[in-house]
């Protein structure tokens, strides 16, 4: 292993973890270490992908979002992605929904069918589905959030239930401190908390500040997100703010092994360096594989597309790469794709912090007519076909 540390240079001295200095996160009766999350992203974190991750560190991995409602009738892609590969455990699910009555049952038969935690989303900030009330619209109304969140717990029995909410509407409209209160009053095991508000989205700094004031508010763990794009951020993190845990989302987009150097730092070791590109193009081999065998070489196939993209970011050949993607159609595509590249190429490191899958645009968040006029309110929203179908876009 190399003596100089292959990190940004924000990073170049700070500490590994200390012995004793970080405890296990404790969920329920789930004791999860080291205290790293894989954030439920959709269109990501399906199966194939936390396989992936799994063989290089250990944590918790969530699958992709799933919806209450079509959870409940039956949906073949909705259980299809709800679905634990062999021997995956724990097997943890996100569910979305609005109704109390529909996410009590989804919880119960996630648990039936051997689910071991459930994670709440809180926080998705798609306009098809704020402007009917759902998604990161739902903290603004507190007591329509509690009867959802006791109603899972209710269904989930001894599995635990987790939240997960953004900072707010807006600058002007803040939450987060509310939706502590609210699921640490019902039940739940923990709060995770992206440190952007919906209008945000993936824009500009996440604000840890609000991390720590949530630490400081309520008596469950808390869980931070937002910018870990390296290990050494899940220290800082966690350090700065005091939070319980972090939950990674786009730092791991094409890098799966981030999880091997989350492992390695919080046990106190000094992280191997990034593998070269051959080896980085041999796991989005092993990744389009196991895409193909989840959903068929067609649909896999399309999905690895974005995949290549980000495993290949700033690297020699990349932008070459993007232009023949629309014809990327079977295992014998990538291939010859892939044969292009120079697998002694070194990992550009100037890429490190460099965002993958998500814009820097704002947004002006959208929301029913007249919905904060009574924020006592707890009716559920109404939610159409297309408004669901839209929560998948994730939060």
């Amino acid at each position: 292993m190399s003596s100089v540390r292959c990190v940004s240079a924000r990073h170049r001295d700070t500490p590994v973890a200390a012995p004793g200095e970080f405890a296990s996160l404790r969920l329920g009766a789930l004791h999860v270490w080291p205290p790293v999350v894989l954030a439920p992203m959709a269109g990501v974190t399906n199966w194939a992908f936390r396989a992936l991750c799994r063989e290089f560190g250990a944590g918790l991995y969530v699958a992709e979002m799933i919806i209450a409602r079509g959870y409940l009738e039956g949906n073949e892609l909705t259980h299809l992605l709800a679905r634990g590969g062999p021997d995956e455990r724990p097997r943890s699910v996100q569910l979305y929904g609005s109704d109390p009555a529909e996410v009590g049952e989804a919880a119960r038969r996630l648990v039936d069918d051997g689910v071991e935690h459930v994670d709440l989303n809180f926080g998705c900030p798609v306009p098809k589905v704020t402007r009917h009330g759902g998604g990161a619209a739902v903290p603004v109304k507190a007591r329509l959030m509690a009867r959802i969140v006791a109603a899972a717990v209710r269904g989930a029995g001894a599995v635990p239930v987790t939240v997960k909410v953004r900072k707010g509407i807006d600058d002007r409209l803040l939450t987060y401190r509310d939706a502590g209160r609210v699921a640490e009053g019902e039940g739940a095991a923990a709060i995770g908390l992206h440190a952007r508000t919906a209008a945000q989205l993936y824009a500009g700094r996440a604000d840890w500040s609000a991390i720590a004031a949530l630490k400081a508010s309520v008596g469950i763990p808390v869980l931070g997100n937002g910018d870990l794009w390296e290990c050494w951020d899940a220290l800082q993190m966690m350090r700065e703010t005091g939070c319980d845990g972090v939950i990674v989302g786009r730092g791991c987009l094409g890098r799966p092994w981030l999880f091997a150097e989350l492992a390695a730092v919080f046990d106190g070791r000094e992280p191997d360096p990034p593998p070269r590109l051959g080896a980085i193009l041999a796991v989005a081999r092993r990744h389009a594989t196991l895409l193909c065998a989840l959903f068929g070489e067609h649909h896999g196939m399309r999905q690895m597309r974005k995949w290549c993209i980000w495993y290949t970011t700033g690297f020699r050949g990349a932008s070459a790469l993007r232009a023949a993607l629309p014809r990327l159609a079977t295992l014998a595509d990538l291939d010859a794709l892939l044969a292009r590249f120079d697998p002694d190429e070194p990992f550009p490191l100037d890429v490190l912090r460099v965002p993958r899958a998500k814009d820097g645009r704002v947004q002006e968040v959208a929301l029913p007519h007249g919905y904060l006029a009574d924020r006592d309110d707890d009716t559920p929203p109404a939610e159409d076909d297309a408004t669901l179908a839209a929560a998948t876009s994730g939060g």
